[in-house]
């Protein structure tokens, strides 16, 4: 095996930073967890290889070269003082529509809060001032 060049291991390790939120598209390996599985990327090693902690408990590296993932486009919402990861913005964004929709007052103001900065493409949302 040939390994890859520097340059590609730093590339890598810009495109999947620590936290980055993915999703197995292909593994060849017997004990490989599903296909669709998503985890959190701990690192980039040496190899290239993305070190993930599969959500299903698995710690198979996705192997460069071999394997393959996919980013999510995840996003961290803070409401009513819980934090929750969400692995679509989209997913996040229609249901904080629907809560504005079935809300009124301060909890609508909260909702529309999030939303908005949702919206606006930000990591991360609250409700806090």
């Amino acid at each position: 095996m040939r390994f890859p060049s520097k340059e590609i291991v730093e590339q890598l390790r810009k495109e999947y930073p620590a936290g980055t939120r993915v999703e197995l598209t292909r593994m060849d390996d017997v004990q490989a967890p599903p296909i669709g599985t998503k985890g959190t990327v701990k690192g980039v090693d040496d190899t290239a290889s993305i070190m993930v902690a599969w959500d299903n408990g698995s710690g198979l590296n996705v192997v460069y070269g071999e394997d393959s993932c996919r980013k999510l486009d995840a996003v961290i919402v803070t409401c009513y003082g819980d934090t929750k990861v969400w692995d679509s913005r989209k997913d996040a964004i229609e249901f904080y529509l629907r809560a504005m929709a079935g809300s009124e007052g301060s909890e609508h103001e909260r909702y529309s809060k999030i939303y908005v900065e949702l919206s606006l493409g930000m990591p991360t949302a609250t409700d806090e001032e």
